[in-house]
C-alpha cells in the first residue's frame, strides 16, 4: 500500500518539477529576449496600423504617439470613395489577379523543370542546371529592357499579361523545386513503374501530391515577388484602371502632399493579404523549406 502510495506521489510530482524547469532563470530570461526581438520586428507593422486610424493632423504631429487621438476613420473612408483619382480597390483587385495568375505559373513551370532535372537522367543535364542557377546571378534589373521590347512587340504593354507572364520562368523556383524532388524517396516512382505507370502519370500522381509544401513555399514567394513589385509595373502599365498597388500608392505621395495617414492606410489595405496568406500557409512554408534542403 506504501510503495503505492510513493508511486502515485511521484508521478505527480513528475508535471511540478517539469514545470520547474521551464521556469528556471535562463528559460525565463529566453522568453523576454525573444519577445523584445519580435516587438522590435512587429513595431513598424503596429505603428503603420495606428497610423492609419489618425486623424490629418494627429499623424504629423510632433512628437508621434501610439495612441490614435481622435480615434478616425476618415483615411479609409477617404481612399476607398468611389470617384476619386486613386481608384484602390482596383489595384487591389489587379495586384490579386495579377499575383495569382503569376505565382500559378511559376509553380507549373518550375515543377515542370525540375522534375526531370531531379528524378530522370539524360545527357547534359548537370550542364542544363548549372545553366539555370547561373542566371540567379544575373541583376534582374538588366533584364528590364530585353523584356520591355519583347512585351512591345507581343502587344502586351498596358495590361496584366505584362506582368504575369514574363517573369513565370523562374530560375529560383526550378532550383527549390528540384531540391525538394531529390529528397524523396525513389521506391515510389519504382513501385509506380511495376504497377505500369509513366512519366507523366508518376509526375502528376505521385510526386505532385507529395510535393505540396514545396509548391505552396514557391506559390507564396512568387506572390509576394509580384504582389512588391514596383519598378516593372511602372514600365509596361501606364493608365490607372490596369495599375497596381505598389505603382499606385505611390502616386499618393504627390496627389495628396504627403498624407501620412492615407498612405498608412494603403499600406495596410496592401498587407493584409500577405500576411493572411502567411498564416494559412505557415505549416506548408516551415516544412517545405526544411525538406528542400536535405540532398544536393
Amino acid at each position: 500500500m506504501s510503495s503505492t502510495v510513493e508511486t502515485r506521489t511521484a508521478r505527480t510530482a513528475e508535471p511540478s518539477a517539469k514545470q520547474a524547469r521551464k521556469l528556471q532563470p535562463g528559460t525565463l530570461l529566453k522568453i523576454v529576449l525573444l519577445a523584445l526581438v519580435a516587438l522590435i520586428f512587429i513595431s513598424p507593422v503596429i505603428f503603420m496600423i495606428v497610423t492609419s486610424f489618425k486623424s490629418r493632423a494627429d499623424a504629423t504631429s510632433i512628437p508621434p504617439s501610439w495612441i490614435p487621438n481622435p480615434f478616425s476613420l476618415d483615411a479609409y473612408k477617404e481612399l476607398l470613395a468611389p470617384g476619386t483619382n486613386t481608384p484602390i480597390l482596383r489595384w487591389f483587385a489587379n495586384s490579386m489577379l495579377a499575383a495569382i495568375l503569376h505565382s500559378a505559373l511559376v509553380v507549373v513551370t518550375a515543377s515542370m523543370a525540375a522534375y526531370p532535372l531531379a528524378r530522370m537522367n539524360f545527357r547534359g543535364k548537370k550542364i542544363v542546371f548549372a545553366v539555370i542557377v547561373a542566371t540567379l546571378l544575373v541583376p534582374p534589373v538588366i533584364l528590364v529592357i530585353p523584356n520591355y521590347l519583347l512585351v512591345s512587340e507581343l502587344g502586351w504593354l498596358n495590361s496584366l499579361v505584362a506582368i504575369i507572364v514574363p517573369t513565370a520562368a523562374s530560375a529560383f523556383g526550378v532550383f527549390f523545386m528540384r531540391q525538394f524532388f531529390i529528397s524523396l524517396p525513389d521506391d515510389l516512382e519504382e513501385a509506380a513503374r511495376i504497377d505500369g505507370a509513366n512519366r507523366f502519370q508518376m509526375f502528376t500522381r505521385i510526386i505532385l501530391p507529395l510535393a505540396k509544401p514545396a509548391m505552396a513555399t514557391l506559390a507564396l514567394l512568387a506572390f509576394l515577388g509580384n504582389w512588391n513589385d514596383f519598378l516593372w509595373p511602372v514600365y509596361v502599365l501606364f493608365t490607372p484602371e490596369v495599375q497596381t498597388l505598389p505603382p499606385g500608392l505611390s502616386t499618393l505621395q504627390s496627389a495628396n502632399a504627403v498624407r501620412y495617414d492615407l498612405l498608412m492606410a494603403g499600406a495596410v489595405v496592401a498587407s493584409v493579404p500577405v500576411l493572411a496568406l502567411f498564416v494559412f500557409l505557415q505549416r506548408f512554408i516551415i516544412e517545405g523549406v526544411s525538406r528542400s534542403g536535405v540532398k544536393g
